[in-house]
C-alpha cells in the first residue's frame, strides 16, 4: 500500500479510537447512531474478493454496532453507479461505499463523473491490500526481474506484457512497470484473468501482471513463475519472491486496496464510531484468517490516512493514464 505515515499507524489509530471511545469528537451526533440498519454499497458482483471482504468485515461490525450491516451489490459502469448512490445518500453514517484503488483509477479515466471523488466522500478506513505479481511461464528464460529488464532494454519492443482490460489496475500497473523500468514493451490487454493466464501458458505473451490471488494456484503448481511482487514488502503467500523495488525497479509500487467511505458531511463523531468498529473487526482473529484465505492483508487506518491514500492514488494513476495515452471514457 502506498501510505507512508510519519508516525506509527497503530499509534495514530490507537489515539483515534481512544478519542472516539471517550467521545472527544462531540458525542451528541453519535449518541443515537446507528438507529437503523446499515448498508455497504459494493460496486462489484457477489463472490469476488471485494464483495467477500466487505461481507466478512460487515458481519463483525454488526456485533459492535448492534445493528445489521447489509451488503448491496451494484456492479457495472466502472463503479460509477454505486458510488453516485452513496454520494447522494443521507450523510448519517448508515450508507457506506466500498472504495478501492479502482475508485482512484475511475477518477482519472473518466472525462466527467456525477460526483467529485475527493469532495463528495469521507473515507472512514482502509480494509486491506492485495499484492500484484509480475510473472512468466515456467520455462521462461527469465528467472529474475532484473534479467527481464536487461533483456528488454537491449531488445526494445521485443517483449509482450499481458494484463487484463485497458484501464484496469493491472493494466495500469503494467504501464507503470514500463515507465519506471524505462523499457519499451508492448502491453497486451485480455478479457479477464483466465484469458491472461492461458496466453501466458500458451506463450502468446512473455510476461503477465495480475493480482496475486487469482494467479497463486498456477504459481504454486509450477506452471507460472513469479518474478516480483509490486507492493512495498514481500508477500506472506510467496515469501521467497522479492519485490520489484528490491530488484532495482524504483518507483514500481502498485498495490490494490479497498476501504470504506461515507457521504461527505457525515458528522465526524459518526465517522469515528464507524472507524472504531471497522478497525476492531480487522483485529478479530477469525476475520483476519478469512481475509488471509482470500489473499488479502488486513490493514485498517485512520480516516485521514484513507483520504491521503485515495488522493495520492488518484494523482498517481491519472499520471499513468496520461503517459500511456489511454483515451478518457
Amino acid at each position: 500500500m502506498q501510505k507512508q505515515p510519519t508516525m506509527s499507524r497503530r499509534t495514530l489509530l490507537g489515539s483515534a479510537i481512544a478519542a472516539a471511545a471517550l467521545g472527544l469528537g462531540g458525542p451528541a451526533a453519535a449518541q443515537g447512531f446507528p438507529n437503523k440498519n446499515i448498508r455497504i454499497v459494493v460496486p462489484f458482483g457477489a463472490g469476488g474478493a471485494g464483495d467477500l471482504t466487505a461481507r466478512t468485515v460487515a458481519a463483525e461490525m454488526s456485533k459492535s454496532l448492534g445493528r445489521p450491516v447489509m451488503i448491496e451489490n451494484r456492479p457495472g459502469a466502472g463503479g460509477v453507479v454505486a458510488a453516485e448512490s452513496v454520494a447522494r445518500a443521507e450523510p448519517d453514517g448508515h450508507t457506506l461505499f466500498l472504495m478501492s484503488n479502482g475508485t482512484a483509477v475511475t477518477a482519472g479515466l473518466f472525462k466527467s463523473l456525477p460526483y467529485d471523488t475527493l469532495k463528495d466522500f469521507a473515507p472512514v478506513s482502509t480494509l486491506g491490500t492485495f499484492d500484484m505479481v509480475v510473472m512468466v511461464p515456467s520455462d521462461s528464460p527469465f528467472s529474475t526481474l532484473g534479467e527481464l529488464v536487461r533483456f528488454a532494454k537491449a531488445n526494445p519492443g521485443k517483449l509482450n506484457v499481458g494484463s487484463i482490460n485497458i484501464g484496469s489496475t493491472q493494466n495500469l500497473a503494467a504501464e507503470l512497470f514500463k515507465s519506471t523500468a524505462e523499457i519499451e514493451v508492448q502491453i497486451v490487454p485480455f478479457n479477464g484473468t483466465p484469458a491472461l493466464i492461458g496466453a501466458l501458458r500458451g506463450k502468446q505473451v512473455d510476461v503477465g501482471v495480475e493480482i496475486l490471488g487469482p494467479a497463486l494456484a498456477q504459481i504454486r503448481a509450477g506452471t507460472l513463475r513469479a518474478l516480483a511482487l509490486t507492493g512495498p514488502k514481500r508477500s506472506n503467500m510467496l515469501p521467497d519472491v522479492p519485490t520489484a523495488v528490491e530488484q532495482g525497479v524504483k518507483g514500481f509500487l502498485a498495490t490494490s486496496w479497498n476501504g470504506l467511505a461515507v457521504p461527505a458531511k457525515t458528522p465526524r463523531e459518526v465517522v469515528m464510531r464507524l472507524n472504531q468498529s471497522i478497525n476492531a473487526a480487522l483485529e478479530n482473529a477469525e476475520v483476519r484468517k478469512k481475509l488471509a484465505d482470500l489473499n488479502i492483508d488486513p490493514d485498517g487506518s485512520t480516516p485521514e490516512q484513507a483520504a491521503e491514500l485515495l488522493a495520492a492514488d488518484i494523482k498517481r494513476w491519472s499520471g499513468v493514464i496520461e503517459r500511456a495515452g489511454i483515451p478518457k471514457q
